[in-house]
């Protein structure tokens, strides 16, 4: 059907009516028309409006792949250990000493320094010990065999009735002698020189060895043995012997 202009024509004819309540009727009914058509275009306007906003993507919307990923916040143990490991990156690179080198190459873990200041205690603890007879103490340091002779040493001295004085002054030199490795254990023989005052008395505190009033020059060779198997840091004495130039 075509709509002629007298269709959307609003206007009252003229000259059909002069009823001016009926001519006022018509144009309210004209005028909610209008009004409806135009309430419904701006629905049509606002829900395209919404489509085109919501129901799509546009430029501005990131992408999956773009999308930062949301990932749970670590926990204290994680953190700790991420700490730790930031700190063992900080720690300064020690040089190793030429004698370490071999030991290294099979041990990468091995830290020459440490093991010299590790044996140096170790020689101190085990001396002050054998002089105090308290070997007890010692004896996790201190291989079977070794802590033996150390006993028996002990046992001889005690049968005497003596009694051994010793007071450590420090130890001046800690040199490496000889250190070897294979697949399964580390050796390594280190010569001390400690300064000691050594005082050994019978039953009547008279003295039979040493001078309370002088200070002795001690030059030990000790050999200390690892497994490389075990997890304890330390080392077990093996054997123990006097200096080569005595």
């Amino acid at each position: 059907m075509i709509l002629g202009e007298a269709d959307l024509n609003c206007t009252p004819p003229r000259g059909k009516t002069e009823d001016h309540t009926t001519d006022r009727a018509f144009e309210r009914d004209c005028d909610m028309d209008v009004s409806l058509i135009f309430v419904a275009i701006m629905a049509v306007l606002v829900c395209y409006q919404l489509y085109a906003t919501l129901g799509r993507r546009d430029g501005h919307e990131p992408e999956e792949r773009d999308r930062t990923p949301m990932t749970p916040p670590k926990n204290d143990s994680e953190a700790d250990a991420q700490e730790e490991l930031m700190k063992e990156a900080a720690k300064p690179v020690v040089p190793q000493p030429a004698w370490a080198q071999d030991i290294i190459k099979v041990w990468p873990d091995f830290d020459g320094p440490q093991f010299i200041d590790g044996a140096k205690a170790a020689y101190e603890m085990i001396v002050n010990a054998f002089a105090s007879g308290k070997l007890r103490d010692v004896k996790p340091y201190v291989e079977p065999s070794v802590y033996r002779a150390f006993e028996s040493a002990v046992a001889a001295r005690d049968a005497l009735g003596q009694t051994s004085d010793l007071q450590f002054v420090g130890i001046s030199k800690a040199e490496i002698i000889t250190s070897d490795i294979n697949d399964t254990r580390a050796r390594i023989t280190v010569e001390f020189e400690s300064d000691q005052t050594r005082v050994v008395r019978d039953k009547d505190e008279n003295v039979v060895e040493g001078d309370p009033n002088r200070i002795d020059l001690v030059r030990d060779r000790w050999t200390f043995s690892k497994s490389l198997k075990n997890r304890d840091p330390n080392w077990l004495l093996v054997a123990t012997g006097g200096s080569a130039s005595e």
